[in-house]
């Protein structure tokens, strides 16, 4: 065979096995996820949500949440594919982070980008991936690669009518896990309908604007009317529209709103220091430029997302790590090349390793500090192994402040629907549509076998679930045992058998 016919095929065989290093590497890189029981409260409650529903309890009804039943449904699917663990769950994290990755690749590709520019932004996203609580199978996480997918295929070229079904097809399925995908919804129709704006194709525009619509309020109506088929659609309601409205009506002070940007800036002050450098070395190239300008928007539209609830816990701040990575990526690739000249693709491996290790080494750095041991059971697995060597068919435990990843490790059933502590016995509890007080009452009046306290949280309760819960402690439970951890102990009280 001729050097002619061989040599050209040689880069793209490097291209396929570099994509299919992708995976691996990302496992890589996220391997600490698959140690610890928990990463993250939210991700807790949707693992209990997934395997309830898989026994017929549905989120919602069964187990309450203001969340829509997206991120339960990705969970219970992993479930059926992996069986139910929570190194499944994360799994389904990895695969996620891979898939979007992925995607970062293709809208690269799409305007014309180099291989090693789309294949940065997509390291780039998984080390970031470790940081804000992004080693959790949450949210931000599972809708990512559906939004990244829909803009590619908004930049596509190619026949209206099936890319408008693909993206809104994709945005549907991400507003049916969190609604504030709905500013980058926006902005990917905008960027697919532009040339029929441009061309003033009003009739067209409409058309598409309405069946862009549809597709994306399609999933979500689905559910209700199945919730409504289930005489449900007052819950349904209740939690998917009017509690995430009551919400985002809230707003914690400036001062604290100001101190989580800081701390998620700093977080990601790699990926902001090359998106500024995106937009000092980028406009001379035309497809730099694009992208430049793309980045931009589409994080506009991701800090929209992040603003929108109000609160700016960390886990919000993922949402801008993809649009992140397409501008550090495009920064780095302009500055190298301005810098290295021939030599900057070689530069730009060198940077983009570089930060990946820098960002894994800070994740490590915390886990060494407490020993070598770093896969032994953590408090929630030995709790757990307790309470199961004790429960018995029919047993309930109350975890009314601590981790609801305790009730997904043991064999207990649920004493209530509503296992999330912020929303029974927090500072959320107005959002659950039913008195809790009341309801703390009648979990404390069933008497369950167990109750998990975190003295670390305990004056996050309200006083008089406090109360409540001192009372019961005293008169019909003793202190099995205790378990150290960073913020405080953590106490396992077992019921005493009347003699």
């Amino acid at each position: 065979m001729s050097n002619e016919t061989v040599v050209p095929e040689r880069p793209r065989l490097r291209w396929v096995l570099a994509l299919l290093l992708l995976p691996l590497l990302v496992a890589g890189m996220r391997w600490a996820s698959f140690l610890p029981s928990v990463i993250d409260w939210d991700e807790s409650l949707y693992i209990l949500q997934a395997r309830e529903w898989l026994r017929g309890n549905w989120p919602l009804s069964g187990v309450w949440d203001m969340h829509p039943v997206g991120a339960p449904a990705a969970i219970a699917g992993a479930f059926l594919l992996g069986g139910e663990s929570l190194q499944t769950v994360r799994f389904l994290g990895t695969f996620c982070v891979t898939a979007t990755g992925y995607g970062l690749i293709l809208v690269t590709r799409r305007l014309g980008a180099p291989r090693s520019l789309g294949y940065a932004a997509a390291l780039l996203y998984a080390a970031h991936s470790l940081v804000l609580g992004g080693l959790a199978s949450n949210t931000e996480i599972i809708f990512a690669p559906l939004v990244v997918f829909a803009l590619a295929i908004a930049l596509s070229e190619g026949r209206p009518w099936p890319r408008l079904i693909g993206m809104g097809v994709l945005i549907g399925l991400a507003l049916l896990i969190k609604p504030v995908v709905t500013p980058e919804g926006c902005l990917i129709f905008a960027l697919f309908a532009w040339p029929t704006l441009r061309a003033r194709q009003w009739l067209p525009l409409l058309r598409y604007a309405a069946a862009y619509a549809a597709l994306c309020l399609g999933p979500t109506l689905i559910v209700a009317v199945i919730y409504a088929l289930r005489g449900e659609f007052g819950t349904w309601w209740g939690s998917t529209i009017l509690a995430p409205l009551h919400y985002a009506a809230g707003r914690i002070p400036t001062e604290q709103m100001l101190w989580r940007i800081t701390l998620a800036a700093l977080a990601l002050r790699w990926l902001l220091a090359l998106a500024v450098a995106s937009l000092l070395f980028s406009w001379r190239d035309p497809v730099l430029r694009r992208l430049s300008l793309l980045g931009s928007a589409w994080l506009a539209a991701a800090a929209l997302a992040v603003a929108g609830p109000g609160f700016f816990f960390p886990h919000y701040f993922l949402i801008s790590i993809p649009p992140l990575a397409l501008l550090a990526a495009t920064g780095a690739y302009a500055f190298t090349r301005f810098a290295a000249g021939h030599r900057g693709r070689l530069l730009l491996g060198v940077a983009v390793i570089a930060i990946c290790a820098d960002l894994v080494a800070t994740d490590l750095s915390p886990r060494l500090s407490r020993g070598f041991a770093m896969g032994s059971p953590d408090t929630p697995r030995r709790m757990a192994a307790m309470m199961n060597d004790e429960l018995q068919p029919g047993d309930t435990i109350f975890v009314p402040n601590y981790q609801p990843v305790v009730y997904f490790l043991t064999h207990a059933r649920l004493p209530t629907r509503f296992p999330f502590p912020v929303h029974l016995t927090g500072s959320f509890s107005n959002l659950a549509g039913v008195d809790t007080d009341a309801e703390v009452a009648r979990i404390l009046a069933s008497r369950p076998r167990f109750i998990v306290l975190d003295r670390g949280e305990w004056f996050a309760m309200r006083p008089s679930a406090m109360s409540m819960l001192t009372e019961a402690l005293q008169e019909g439970y003793e202190l099995a045992a205790s378990f150290v951890e960073e913020r405080g102990t953590v106490e396992l009280w077992r019921r005493v058998e009347a003699e």
